[in-house]
């Protein structure tokens, strides 16, 4: 058959389309109206598939209706997916609601993964794990059989492969192998036998596989249960190949057009949608169209643009009232939906049990049941206990069990302690530890404990020291008071020992002392001693352990009549008679197993056949085989077992299951367990099985067996089924579901209430108030036979155990108490009790209820592929804003591929939106094995919880779609109109408040120095009058001088320069000179050279020698862009310039000419050079933004002069002070302190070059302590240095004597907000070295004045507030106290230099602000510098930095724009001059402040935020691009705990800042770049990201 290529739509028809959808977006139209349109408009260019309804495009199939026998005839078994969910009527749902989907394909952008990810099998994958399975709270069963089918090794047994499973084994192979090769372009060419489809698979770097996920969506919807004539498959002659799109369409564009009814859906391209064609790879780039048709050849940002399409019509509800979140920003609150439906039944009456029917023989309590049968019948079998390969193993007689447990409670009682201190007495609580093969040892510790009238405690055997969860039960065995724990032989023999062959203490256990049960280690009780059997009383009994949804465990205490009147009712129901015979495969420590297994089975002297699960595990069959060898009338069994039988059973042809009068179907009121139970009955009724037999049963720990069905007599109605509808579930409500089959769930009854007992419903939460008939709520018993009490928790007990339901008139219905059971369900028709799932599963998400089995339950049936590992899911929820998500997190097979895990994501999230119509917040898979176990096998959902929120899962991984999940958000700000002049005030006042400006002291006092306008001058004034002062020493690593400058060694030096200037390069006046030296003494010679021959001089940092690649252009632009005429430097890096490496990065042959300076001329320059005019250019600073813009200003004379006076006063320089200098010289105020302030001010610098600290960490601190230097200045690259590389050596640099209590001031040199962690744990940590908190402050500056603010050594300690960070948003300031939510610290940025005028305007309209407002900073003073030096002749757009007039108020002052966000407080200190102060407060660069949501976000919050949640991610930065939030962090740690982040990142950003996180980029340490600074440069990061540059990890697109 040829492949027919989908027809081209012309341009009209697709600009057509496109109107539609924007009219559809607008709410122009209907969505009604829209797709008739379109299907119009299409209808014309799609060739009609058979099947087809024209109008609508949909197809039209008649309904089928399951019919139970035909269905599974004809079944080939297969494995591997957990049972208690196979519901075929489920799958089937499943795969429609997909179908459904298909119309409109959600756009699942495929995750980077590092390669080194992709490959995680480890051998230990593969190995089975040796657990075992079964208890009552587990997760998914864990089928561990290798069992097969056909004789082939499936993985496990864990469950049947969805609904087509069993069918003929043709049609299931030509699905699976669909499967397998359903990737990207499938082309299926169906002949006669479809299993024998070939495919022709291309697959491509994981940037294809985006497209393809959307396309392979399509080629599993159709699989059902229902195809059953099995030649159904030969008729598809209409696959047609499906196109590849280079990014999924849009998931926002709704189409109606399936071409036949298991095929792609072709949409033509509407707005903003990708174009359909198969597009040329280029590497592992793509490229394609954005949706403004710019073609853009990268991965990241075809993935992005992918997204962004998706989120261009976000899912979210119409925006209802609001309820303010303590601040302008006001969180959603979920209003109920006017169409929810409601109950409307009557108030439902209360449903009696029948009587407890009191037979004459009924023994008056177990202990004395169990002397009976001992003495009158000891030969008869209790319990037969099997080894591993199904042999029996050993025989316990009644007479044996009595004896040995007479023989337990004597040596219990008699022989632990002291005969005046017993270690145990009548009524202490004793541990029962053994394990799941040795019911025997069990049984007799039990009876010998409830003999001793003590009261056991059984509990899992503790396999490691850390188990999941034996840490809680250690807490419950402390709060009973265990001191003792009862264990079997072999038992003891396996507990971990420490090497003294001890057993260690457990963590969170009591200490306590293992006793060993046997009899050969117990002595004889002496022949007068007899156990005292009372009649049953009001004394616990035993305790039951629980583990609740958090992971805690309880104990539920029930009494000795509880316990007796439990067995009586089990017997009436089950109408137990003495010596039959009862098969046991569940777990006889608790639960059913115990009550049935252990309890009544003595009442009854029953004989019990214990099946252990290692031997399930070998032989599934085992139980079955069993009963038909012993002709067994009842077994016990979870429909696990049932399940796993059907997986077996092909090998058997002789077993009969006629014997049996009653199959227990322990968790039947698992929601799920129905289709077990039908499939069972199906393949076993040829076997003999009636199916009257199968009798589900409800039971918790608290009321214990809640209800029973009855075997009934043959031929009676069979039991109830409901079908209701999940849309009603999710409000509570019951609804038959009559119009769409897909989602509803179909319950069993489990019969009806106990005898002896009385049942009611009442609402799950508040007043315990009765349900109405057609309301789910909590089922509660009133009847003896609960427990009494959770162990030493008297309020929680109140809350469970003595429940009084009340009449919807407010009065109770009885005096007697009810317990509540923990299962929400409904009684039905004819007294039936329906069971819809448990307390504890229960999630409320956005106000509806869904319950966490049925979302497995979805997610399994999805898998026709059996893609999930033995069918292991946990599905539980997270609270994140103010709100449930639901996290789904499944083990994979070992050998799934990337390719598989997105597929089966993207389905499982369309199913549980198509089913349950909830969003899933988290999907994540793990690998095979992985997942926390519970002692049988099931996974672990508390620990599971716990590790997903720890960041310690390790996901293989991860999809988030927070996008589609939260809905609560804050509603987008609009921007209020900013006051305008007219409503300004007289005096310093804008709209009431104060206009927020301050200033710092005047420049007065002249002194002699000051005279002089140019620096060269002062220079040659201090070469005459001091010329033997030392300004400047240069310390190497070891801390000694590497060499020093006096006042005329500099002159003479930079004299020598000036005439090399002169002669070899012949520079005119104002020549600008490159000087490109590491840092030290040349690079201040250089510069004074420079002004002595009227240069202009440029500082350049020299590239670096092992990363020429990335350092070099840098410095290749500045000389190119400041227009240098030639470069001087060293002899060394003279060489470096021209390097082949050099050659390589730039184009050397461009340099202007390069000087270098080592060995200079020996005659002096004819004629310094006198500058005239104050105002020229002194010299240039160059320095790259955090903004990543290279940007030069210029600096005259008189500022230069003025900068070092305001400095020299500020900071009280003399030439008597020393100050340590420890920061880069290039730019900025580095720049002047390290080679202008002690020209100016003639005090001593003693330089340390940062670089010297990477191999000496100590050495700056080391040198203040040892000059004795009371000022000192650094940058944050260098403080950091001091914090990480010092943080445990300060009581070694004690005793060396390094003292810091001389500091008075320690400023870093920063143009950003200061970081006060940085600050106050440097502080902390040399606190013990004598440094002075308040010594510690920073400066700031910017590009058009260096250096604003800096703490002198007098004026105030710097202040700290505390603003509310969503108020900063909305650019306003709101003080708040310390710790207070949402609070953020700011430290002042130092005092206000001399000669500093600020104010804080609005940068938008240029109005004076007030003081609590944010807004710009700008600045008036005489250092300001002059300019930005361009090339490209852009001086107009920036000529408004520089000098800038307020629109309003003083208008005739001239500003400068900082670019950075502050404001201005008034503080209650006072200053030198007794004025109060104002302190300064800088928030951030207006550049990189990102505009989301209408508010205005500064990266470094969220970033402190995300750096804080998880310890592995060492640094972050952020970033937006389009409308999204890119997060990138960097991992230390190995790529595995990559994924981890994703979660953790996506919730706190939404938590604390209310955003949702677009891209997760997860990157190798130091991959974000940082400037010299120590500053992130941001957009540099953008710019790789979006280039594909970054070699990421792991790169997550949250949807």
């Amino acid at each position: 058959m040829a492949d027919r290529d989908p027809v081209p739509l012309p341009a009209e028809v697709r600009a057509r389309l496109a109107e539609l959808e924007l009219e559809l977006s607008e709410g122009d139209i209907t969505q009604k109206g829209y797709e008739k349109k379109r299907s119009k408009l299409i209808g014309a260019f799609f060739p009609q598939a058979p099947g087809m309804d024209p109008s609508t495009g949909q197809e039209r199939r008649t309904p089928v209706t399951p019919s139970s026998s035909s269905r599974y005839h004809r079944r080939r078994s297969s494995g591997s997916r957990d049972e208690r969910y196979r519901s075929d009527v489920h799958t089937e749902a499943v795969q429609a609601a997909l179908a459904k989907h298909k119309e409109r394909k959600m756009a699942v952008p495929m995750p980077s993964k590092r390669r080194s990810l992709v490959v995680q099998t480890s051998m230990d994958a593969y190995t089975p794990p040796d657990t075992s399975s079964g208890s009552e709270g587990e997760g998914p069963g864990d089928a561990d059989g290798e069992e097969g089918g056909d004789g082939e090794e499936e993985d496990g047994g864990g469950g049947g492969g969805g609904g087509t499973s069993r069918e003929g084994s043709i049609s299931m192979e030509h699905w699976i192998n669909r499967a397998i090769h359903g990737t990207s372009s499938t082309t299926t060419t169906t002949s006669s036998t479809a299993s024998s489809s070939s495919s022709s698979t291309r697959s491509g770097g994981s940037g294809a596989a985006g497209g393809r996920l959307a396309d392979v969506l399509a080629q599993h919807v159709h699989i059902s249960a229902h195809h059953h004539n099995r030649h159904h498959h030969h008729h598809h002659h209409h696959h047609r190949k499906t196109e590849n799109h280079s990014a999924p369409p849009d998931v926002t564009g709704y189409t109606n057009n399936t071409a036949a009814d298991d095929i792609q859906v072709e949409r033509a391209p509407g707005a903003g949608t990708a174009a359909q064609r198969q597009t040329p790879k280029y590497g592992n780039a793509e490229l394609m169209e954005t949706g403004d048709g710019v073609p853009v050849s990268s991965r990241v940002s075809a993935k992005i643009q992918q997204l962004v399409n998706t989120l261009k019509r976000p899912k979210r509800p119409p925006l209802r009232e609001f309820f303010v979140d303590d601040f302008e920003e006001l969180l959603e609150v979920q209003q109920p939906d006017p169409n929810q439906p409601k109950a409307e039944g009557a108030q439902m009456v209360l449903l009696r049990g029948e009587q407890l029917g009191v037979v004459t023989n009924w023994p008056p309590s177990l202990e004395a049941a169990l002397q009976r049968w001992g003495t009158i019948s000891p030969k008869a079998p209790c319990l037969t206990t099997m080894d591993n390969n199904g042999k029996p193993l050993y025989v316990l007689t009644y007479g044996k069990l009595w004896s040995r447990s007479v023989k337990v409670a004597y040596n219990l009682l008699h022989k632990l302690g002291t005969k005046q201190e017993p270690l145990v007495r009548p009524g202490d609580r004793v541990a029962l530890v053994f394990p799941n093969n040795d019911p025997a040892a069990f049984m007799t510790a039990f009876y010998g404990c409830l003999l001793a009238e003590v009261v056991p405690v059984p509990i899992e055997v503790p396999l490691t020291r850390k188990d999941a969860g034996s840490q809680q039960i250690g807490f419950l065995l402390g709060s009973c008071g265990v001191t003792v724990a009862l264990t079997s032989d072999a038992c003891h023999k396996g507990l971990p020992k420490s090497p003294t062959g001890e057993i260690p203490q457990f963590k969170g256990w009591p200490k306590v002392l293992w006793f060993v049960t046997e009899s050969k280690h117990l002595s004889k009780p002496p022949r007068d001693w007899f156990p005292h059997i009372k009649d049953a009383n009001q004394d616990t009994a035993y305790i039951e352990y629980k583990t609740c949804k958090d992971g805690s465990v309880l104990g539920v205490t029930v009494m000795r009549i509880a316990m007796l009147t439990h067995c009586q009712a089990l017997t009436q129901s089950c109408s137990y008679t003495e010596a039959e015979t009862i098969v046991n495969v569940l777990d006889f420590k608790k639960d059913v197993g115990l009550w049935h297994a252990v309890l009544t089975s003595v009442m009854n002297m029953m004989h019990v056949i214990s099946i252990p699960y290692a031997l399930m595990k070998v032989n599934p069959l085992s139980w079955i085989q069993k009963v038909c060898q012993n002709k067994a009338k009842v077994a016990c069994v979870k429909s696990r077992d049932m399940h796993w039988a059907l997986v077996a059973h092909r090998e058997q042809r002789d077993i009969s299951l006629s014997s049996l009068r009653m199959l227990v179907v322990a968790d039947g009121s698992n929601p799920w367990s129905i289709s077990s139970c039908d499939a069972f009955l199906n393949v076993f009724q040829t076997k003999g099985l009636k199916p009257e037999v199968i009798c589900p049963c409800a039971s918790s720990p608290e009321a214990l067996t809640v209800a029973l069905r009855r075997p009934v007599e043959e031929g009676s109605d069979p039991p109830g089924r409901g079908v209701l509808s999940m849309q009603g579930l999710s409000h509570g409500v019951i609804r038959v579901d009559s119009e769409e089959k897909l989602s509803v769930l179909t319950l069993q009854d489990v019969g009806s209430v106990m005898p002896g007992g009385m049942m009611c419903v009442v609402k799950p939460e508040g007043v315990p108030q009765l349900c109405k008939t057609d309301e789910i709520g909590e089922l509660c018993v009133c009847t003896v036979a609960t427990g009494t009490s959770y162990y030493g928790l008297a309020g929680m007990t109140k809350n469970t155990f003595e429940v009084f339901p009340v009449s919807n008139t407010g009065a109770p219905i009885g005096e007697f108490p009810f317990t509540r059971t923990g299962l929400l369900g409904f009684i039905g028709p004819a007294g039936l009790i329906f069971v819809a799932g448990k307390m504890d599963g229960l999630m409320v998400v956005g106000g509806r209820q869904h319950n966490a089995d049925d979302i497995v339950a979805t997610a399994l049936a999805v898998e026709p592929m059996k893609f999930v590992y033995r069918g292991r899911i946990a599905v539980f929820s997270i609270t994140v804003l103010h709100d449930e998500r639901i996290v789904v997190v499944a083990e994979q097979r070992p050998d799934s591929t990337e390719e598989d895990s997105f597929q089966w994501m993207s389905r499982v999230l369309q199913a549980i939106d198509g089913i349950h119509q909830v969003g899933v917040y988290c999907l994540a898979l793990v690998p095979s094995n992985t997942l926390p176990k519970t002692p049988l096998g099931g996974i672990h959902l508390s620990e599971t919880k716990q590790l997903f929120l720890e960041g310690a899962l390790h996901p293989c991984n991860v999809l988030m779609c927070p996008h589609t999940c939260v809905t609560n958000l804050p509603k987008p700000r609009q921007k209020q109109p900013e006051i305008g002049p007219a409503s300004v005030m007289v005096g310093n006042l804008v709209s009431g408040k104060r206009i927020a400006q301050a200033s710092g002291r005047d420049l007065a006092q002249i002194e002699d120095n000051d005279q002089f306008l140019f620096l060269s001058e002062v220079l040659q004034w201090r070469a005459q009058t001091t010329p033997d002062h030392v300004l400047y020493t240069l310390l190497n690593s070891r801390g000694t001088i590497a060499s020093s400058l006096t006042c005329v060694q500099l002159h003479k030096r930079a004299e020598k320069i000036a005439g090399m200037l002169a002669e070899r390069a012949h520079l005119q006046d104002g020549d600008h000179v490159a000087l490109v030296y590491p840092p030290g003494i040349d690079l201040i010679v250089a510069f004074y050279g420079c002004l002595y021959a009227g240069c202009v001089p440029i500082t350049v940092r020299p590239p670096h020698p092992q990363n020429i690649a990335t350092t070099l252009p840098t410095v290749k632009m500045i000389v190119e862009v400041s227009r240098s005429v030639c470069v001087m430097t060293t002899q060394l890096i003279c060489k470096l310039l021209r390097s082949k490496e050099a050659s390589a990065a730039v184009d050397v042959r461009t340099w202007p000419p390069v000087l270098d300076t080592d060995d200079l001329p020996k005659k002096k320059p004819p004629l310094l050079y006198k500058p005239s005019n104050p105002d020229t250019l002194a010299y240039m600073d160059f320095s790259v933004s955090t903004t990543g813009m290279l940007a030069g200003v210029k600096m005259s004379h008189t500022a230069t002069s003025a900068f070092c006076r305001s400095i020299k006063l500020q900071c009280e320089l003399y030439p008597s002070r020393e100050v340590a200098i420890c920061l880069d010289p290039y730019c900025g105020l580095g720049f002047v302190l390290w080679c202008l302030c002690s020209v100016y001010s003639g005090h001593q610098s003693i330089l340390i070059p940062p670089a010297e600290l990477e191999v000496n960490p100590a050495l700056w601190l080391s040198v203040v302590s040892q000059y004795k230097v009371r000022d000192t200045f650094c940058s944050y690259s260098v403080m950091e240095l001091c914090t990480k590389g010092l943080g445990l050596q300060t009581e070694l640099l004690k005793s060396r004597g390094l003292d810091l209590s001389r500091v008075r001031t320690c400023v870093v040199v920063a143009e950003e907000r200061p970081r006060i962690a940085l600050t106050q744990s440097f502080s902390k940590l040399f606190k013990d070295l004598g440094l002075h908190p308040r010594a510690v402050s920073t400066s700031f500056g910017c590009r058009v004045n260096l250096a604003i603010c800096l703490q002198g050594t007098s004026g105030p300690d710097p202040t700290t507030v505390f603003v509310d960070m969503r108020a900063l948003r909305h650019d306003r300031v709101r003080l708040v106290e310390r710790g207070s939510p949402h609070s953020l610290p700011l430290m002042e940025s130092g005092k206000i230099l001399p000669g500093v005028r600020i104010i804080i305007a609005n940068p938008e309209t240029k109005g004076p602000m007030g003081e609590s407002h944010l807004g710009e900073i700008w600045v008036h003073s005489g250092h300001n510098a002059s300019g930005y030096f361009t090339v490209y002749g852009d001086e107009a757009l920036q000529s408004d930095h520089f000098n800038s007039r307020l629109s309003f108020g003083d208008t005739q002052t001239v500003w400068a724009r900082t670019g950075y966000l502050g404001f201005l407080r008034r503080t209650e200190l006072t200053d030198a001059s007794g004025e109060r102060h104002d302190a300064l407060y800088v928030v951030g660069a207006l550049e990189e402040a990102m505009e989301l949501r209408g508010m205005r976000y500064h990266p470094i919050d969220i970033e402190t935020s995300v750096i804080r949640t998880h310890k592995s991610i060492t640094e972050c930065a952020v970033f937006t691009w389009t409308n999204l939030l890119v997060v990138v962090v960097e991992l230390d740690g190995s790529e595995h705990e990559a994924l981890d982040l994703v979660p953790l990142v996506t919730n706190v950003v939404l938590e604390e800042h209310y955003l949702i996180v677009g891209v997760v980029v997860v990157v190798d340490i130091g991959v974000i770049p940082i400037n010299s600074r120590g500053e992130k440069q941001r957009m540099h990061l953008r710019d790789g990201f979006l280039a594909d540059q970054l070699d990421p990890i792991y790169v997550a697109y949250n949807m």
